[in-house]
């Protein structure tokens, strides 16, 4: 499965579809949030207007072609944790009950069911798509979820719903502030170092995140071959994505979002 990069009505995606399922990484452009939220901002927990967040949402499930399913939008309380919710139909009561977990706090979700899109937010934290036979999940990578292997976690939870083996699945890791670019304590990279083999405790004390979700995937199993990075940074390219740090703490938040027809 290869990515592109594509507009639709406005609202650009780097995305992809195979296996029955279409997900994209959006950008900040296309949408109606003003500033300092403009434009395709789909946070609903940064002040912004609600209203501009569910018409950017709309837009964004339409330029995917899930327009038809938004009211069974899956979009969790992420709470940089481990939790991982999966869902397994769209019935109503399925939905309900998915919803009041994710609700709880979840930063990963599983999907076995079509017609039930997901969507999760970011704004320098590492989105990770993952793809199975007739499923497919996202997750919401920061360094607290990085740490807990929740990439790993997730692809397990994924095998476990589409009745697959790590050698089907295709992972994708979205756009996020980059190892050159991401400094921390060095009481953090030590922490790193200790776990991940990939990383190491350099005196310049970055931290490249995406390397440490890359091993976890390959932890369960993921072969190295399947993991793919877009290489997009979201510090470097606040004129395509929204950054945290680089925006000094206001700004919008872009998404990763998938689905199956």
């Amino acid at each position: 499965m290869k990515l592109k990069r594509y507009t639709e009505d406005g609202v650009t995606l780097v995305g992809g579809e195979g296996a029955g399922v279409r997900f994209g990484f959006t950008e900040r452009t296309g949408g109606v949030s003003q500033p300092p939220f403009a434009s395709l901002n789909l946070g609903a927990h940064v002040d912004d207007d609600p209203a501009a967040v569910a018409e950017n949402r709309r837009r964004v499930l339409k330029a995917l072609g899930a327009g038809a399913c938004a009211d069974r939008l899956v979009t969790p309380n992420q709470v940089h944790g481990d939790h991982v919710v999966t869902v397994t139909s769209a019935a109503p009561e399925e939905l309900a009950r998915v919803r009041a977990e994710a609700a709880a706090g979840a930063d990963a979700v599983v999907c076995a069911a079509p017609g039930v899109p997901v969507m999760l937010m970011f704004a320098d934290c590492v989105p990770v798509v993952i793809v199975a036979p007739g499923a497919f999940a996202v997750a919401h990578s920061g360094w607290k979820g990085t740490y807990a292997g929740i990439a790993g976690k997730t692809a397990r939870a994924l095998c476990a719903a589409a009745g697959c083996v790590p050698e089907e699945l295709e992972a994708f890791i979205g756009p996020h502030i980059l190892g050159s670019e991401y400094e921390v304590s060095q009481e953090l990279l030590d922490r790193f170092a200790a776990r991940f083999s990939s990383v190491t405790a350099e005196p310049d004390r970055l931290l490249d995140l995406s390397a440490a979700i890359a091993e976890s995937l390959e932890g369960a199993d993921v072969p190295a071959a399947a993991i793919h990075d877009t290489g997009l940074s979201t510090l470097s390219q606040t004129d395509r994505f929204f950054s945290y740090r680089a925006e000094g703490g206001v700004t919008g938040r872009h998404a990763a979002v998938a689905f199956m027809p």
